[in-house]
């Protein structure tokens, strides 16, 4: 069976440190750890983890082999952060963001794990993402919060 590919932005790390979004996080993780999902991060997330605390950072080296998934940050990725911007969907203070959205995209993941609830995980601005996409001849991209990854059960 074809394991889901989740896209998790930095904040799903950084969950594990704050008291509201620690048990949805933890959960991802040992699903994670369980195989029941494929992480695809990028150069923008790991940038990010170099400045977290090491509990965060640790998160990510503690991961099994085969569960990780690197996605480059290549011209295309930045094309499609710059059309975001462009369509004012985030500004340009906010493109790490965009990246975000944009490495997701591109490397056609299943959906997107962030606790951004303000640029990312947002009803309008999940439309304008696709609307975006649908415009550049990409996939509509599902965005959704920790909250809602289970175990099946």
């Amino acid at each position: 069976m074809r394991r889901i590919r989740v896209y998790a932005d930095t904040s799903v790390f950084g969950g594990i440190l704050d008291e509201e979004f620690f048990e949805a996080s933890q959960r991802f993780f040992s699903l994670l750890k369980k195989g029941n999902y494929v992480l695809l991060i990028s150069a923008v997330t790991l940038d990010e983890l170099d400045d977290a605390p090491q509990e965060v950072r640790d998160l990510l080296a503690d991961l099994p082999g085969g569960c990780v998934e690197e996605v480059p940050a290549d011209d295309e990725v930045n094309d499609l952060a710059q059309a975001y911007i462009g369509a004012g969907v985030l500004v340009e203070s906010n493109r790490s963001d965009a990246l975000h959205v944009a490495a997701a995209t591109v490397a056609r993941a299943d959906l997107i794990l962030s606790w951004n609830f303000r640029h990312i995980v947002n009803y309008d601005r999940i439309r304008k993402f696709n609307g975006v996409n649908a415009l550049n001849g990409y996939p509509r991209i599902e965005i959704h919060s920790p909250l809602e990854i289970t175990d099946g059960e």
